[in-house]
């Protein structure tokens, strides 16, 4: 296996031409900044509760292509352009994650996100399980 490995899903946001969607080192899949974007509209969702839904969505739909799940996640980073949303965030965050352990997690209020009208951008890293580690790549 290659010492690092892009993913690439239609199931969610194409990425820019200068990221990969995710990379997969070793049994860890790394994914970029996910938006709570629609896959085939590439429209923004409305609001932070959805937004977050749907950026979960897309992170799940990176995961499953490289072999793993965010139930496997290891760290969720959330970025957010205000606390004032934390309560939002979180009821669609919980909805998602139903089980223990949950992933480790930090949830950082930023200054702006780089795509306009975004209230939320998430980040994971996965651990792949062994039984899947070559049979996607």
């Amino acid at each position: 296996m290659a010492l690092r490995t892009g993913v690439l899903t239609s199931n969610a946001p194409a990425p820019s031409p200068h990221l990969s969607q995710a990379i997969i080192h070793n049994e860890t899949a790394y994914c970029s900044g996910a938006f709570g974007m629609d896959p085939k509209t590439r429209q923004l969702a409305d609001g932070p509760y959805h937004q977050t839904a749907q950026a979960l969505k897309n992170l799940e739909a990176i995961l499953n292509e490289a072999g793993t799940s965010l139930h496997n996640g290891l760290k969720i980073t959330i970025f957010v352009l205000t606390m004032d949303h934390y309560a939002e965030i979180n009821k669609a965050y919980l909805e998602f994650f139903t089980k223990d352990p949950k992933p480790s997690r930090t949830c950082v209020a930023v200054a702006q996100l780089p795509l306009k009208g975004a209230h939320v951008e998430m980040e994971a890293i996965a651990a792949i399980p062994e039984t899947k580690r070559t049979s996607n790549l």
